[in-house]
């Protein structure tokens, strides 16, 4: 088959060469002396030494990707904040176990390439990779016609970090009388949104929503934020963090919860924020079930030592809230 074959069969190589060059700078701007080769090689290189200052080194990995946000994005034509999106879903999974991040590869899959549009989502990963100091050390890009349909793409990453054996998270201990502290979200961050979209379906997403503060794209796209900044400092006043991805509070704080401990939710402790209020009386979607897919303003919940919320709450830099306790149970979420 000749190049003008598989162009023919609709895939671009040319296209994907010039998305290599207009990402080059932005990928090679997290590097740092550990990240060896650079783009274009067949895997990327990471120096391994730098974990011999450790006692006991766990590698930590976890793979996840934006759901149909992306859908969103590719509506409004804004694609840098799904790029920070995956980075920062990823950094807080296994910033959840204790880890720090070492180093990030990303897959962008469409039907017909647009270097432009590539080179939107790798800047949004390079950015989020270089605020948290991860390496963006390799990725992948994937032009298939007849998978997609035609202006969709999405997008994946991995992520690996690394923690010291003794600790890692979440800690032994957890147990009735401990204090669960919740730190607010910049939104949605990934999840519910195919519920969002059929909820504003017919709805341009450039209406202005009063209480929104702006449009609807604007809400919809804030990036997932990342809580590596806030939190890694202080985790060792901290048992065990969950971080409220899909599945809400009912689904991921048992995650992290001893089989015979529940955690009882105090839904008044915090201001639900107006998006998630729109959300609901739009399509009259029961109390309980808005706990279930969205984070309800609350992304990370923090398990804490009754007697160290004081000091904990005064050391983390902005509000922060005593959403509930744990107590005897069967590993469940009661919201009150």
């Amino acid at each position: 088959m000749t190049h003008s074959d598989y162009a023919s069969a609709g895939v671009d190589i040319e296209a994907g060469n010039r998305a290599v060059a207009m990402i080059k700078a932005a990928v090679k701007s997290t590097y740092g002396p550990e990240v060896l080769g650079g783009i274009g090689s067949f895997g990327g290189m990471y120096d391994a030494s730098v974990l011999k200052g450790m006692e006991a080194p766990v590698l930590v990995a976890s793979t996840d990707g934006v759901g149909t946000k992306v859908k969103i994005a590719a509506q409004a034509g804004r694609y840098r904040s799904v790029g920070q999106d995956i980075v920062n879903h990823c950094i807080n999974d296994i910033l959840v176990q204790g880890a720090r991040p070492l180093f990030f590869l990303d897959y962008f899959a469409t039907s017909k390439l647009d270097p432009q549009i590539l080179a939107e989502v790798v800047t949004g990963i390079s950015d989020a990779c270089r605020a948290a100091s991860c390496a963006l050390i390799g990725g992948e890009t994937a032009e298939m016609p007849g998978v997609y349909a035609q202006g969709e793409f999405d997008i994946a990453g991995t992520i690996v970090g690394v923690l010291e054996r003794e600790s890692a998270m979440p800690r032994a201990g957890i147990g009735p009388g401990d204090v669960l502290i919740g730190i607010s979200s910049s939104g949605l961050h990934t999840n519910g949104y195919s519920l969002v979209r059929k909820i504003f379906e017919g709805v341009p997403l450039e209406m202005i929503f009063p209480e929104l503060g702006g449009s609807l794209a604007e809400a919809l796209l804030v990036p997932h934020r990342s809580y590596y900044p806030l939190l890694y400092p202080v985790l060792s006043q901290i048992k065990a963090l969950a971080h409220l991805t899909g599945g809400g509070f009912i689904e991921n704080i048992p995650r992290v919860l001893p089989e015979n401990v529940d955690a009882v939710i105090d839904r008044n402790s915090w201001t639900v924020p107006a998006l998630f209020r729109l959300i609901q009386e739009r399509a009259e979607v029961a109390s309980d079930e808005m706990y279930r897919v969205f984070n309800m303003g609350i992304g990370m919940v923090a398990i804490v030592e009754k007697q160290n919320v004081e000091a904990l709450q005064i050391v983390i830099p902005e509000e922060t809230f005593i959403i509930g306790e744990l107590v005897e149970g069967n590993c469940k979420v009661i919201l009150r």
